[in-house]
């Protein structure tokens, strides 16, 4: 828990920046009656009925200090999937980046082997080299601001009812894009030392 909270309390550095990863499964639901839109005097209704129409899959990569995210729509959780994000963030979004240093939870396709599973062994290799991994404690997930980021992905642009991947993806597009060039950022205020009070009993007990 230290760990990822001392990552938060850093100076921004672009050599080594802190990029926070996580997923989220998202429903998909169709109307099984048209939807009827507000007119003058009159509200817009949504009949209570709906169809389920799978599910697909929300992989979203922020850095807090700088006020950026990216937000990736996918059919499965798969490691090449979530490999695939981690060559993007090396390669393409911080190429000259020294080291970045990424936080995440401790699902199982969060690490190294990931990178292995989808490249050859020597762009596997390159692209771990750069990374550095942090991982957020057992029920500890809270800790991790994408979560937090696709909580208000969630609230501000998905929280109708969306039916295929494309449209989620859309909307998700539009709301990333909108909210970088505002350069919203997370004020983090859980520090070290308000964890230490906050949560003194889970650490050990010392006599003197």
């Amino acid at each position: 828990m230290e760990d990822v909270i001392q990552m938060y309390q850093l100076p921004y550095d672009p050599r080594y920046p802190v990029v926070c990863f996580d997923e989220a499964c998202k429903q998909l639901f169709g109307e099984v009656r048209p939807s009827q839109r507000p007119r003058p005097g009159k509200p817009g209704r949504m009949d209570y009925e709906y169809e389920r129409k799978g599910v697909c899959h929300q992989l979203m990569m922020c850095e807090p200090l700088r006020g950026w995210r990216h937000v990736k729509v996918t059919a499965r959780r798969t490691r090449q999937e979530d490999a695939r994000c981690v060559r993007a963030l090396v390669e393409d979004d911080y190429p000259q980046a020294k080291k970045i240093r990424l936080v995440q939870d401790n699902l199982n396709t969060h690490d190294g082997a990931s990178l292995y599973e989808a490249f050859p062994p020597q762009k596997a290799r390159r692209i771990l080299d750069k990374l550095e991994f942090h991982y957020t404690p057992k029920h500890g997930s809270w800790l991790n601001m994408a979560e937090t980021e696709i909580g208000i992905m969630n609230r501000q642009c998905l929280h109708c009812r969306l039916d295929n991947q494309n449209t989620l993806a859309t909307q998700g597009a539009v709301w990333e894009s909108t909210r970088n060039a505002k350069n919203a950022r997370i004020h983090w205020t859980f520090t070290l030392a308000v964890a230490r009070q906050k949560l003194r009993k889970l650490y050990p007990s010392i006599e003197d």
